[in-house]
């Protein structure tokens, strides 16, 4: 339910209400001193309230996407960390061989 902004047109009083939007308007100012007009005012409207453990743009994908992503994923690994390994070639990586110091060079 909103809470609605109000105004008493005689004495100024500013005051919020919590009340259904199928409710009628207020027409009378609650001060037991004061019995003018309230007018509701405009309002910026409530502000969102996120609840729940996370609110990500992933959260909300389509099924299509989503069933494209699994078939787009690597299908191997057994790895439930998330972290993608180095792919192996056979055996160990060996690193690169110095150039050869055969050439002969004329000085």
């Amino acid at each position: 339910m909103p809470t609605y902004d109000y105004q008493c047109q005689k004495c100024g009083h500013r005051f919020e209400v919590f009340q259904s939007m199928k409710d009628d308007r207020l027409t009378d100012c609650p001060l037991p001193e004061c019995d003018g007009a309230v007018k509701r005012l405009l309002g910026t409207g409530a502000g969102i309230i996120f609840k729940g453990s996370g609110f990500y743009q992933t959260d909300y994908r389509s099924d299509s996407y989503k069933k494209a992503a699994k078939a787009d994923a690597p299908s191997g690994g057994g790895s439930s960390s998330g972290e993608s390994k180095p792919a192996s070639s056979g055996g160990e990586s060996k690193p690169a061989a110095p150039p050869s110091s055969s050439s002969t060079s004329t000085s």
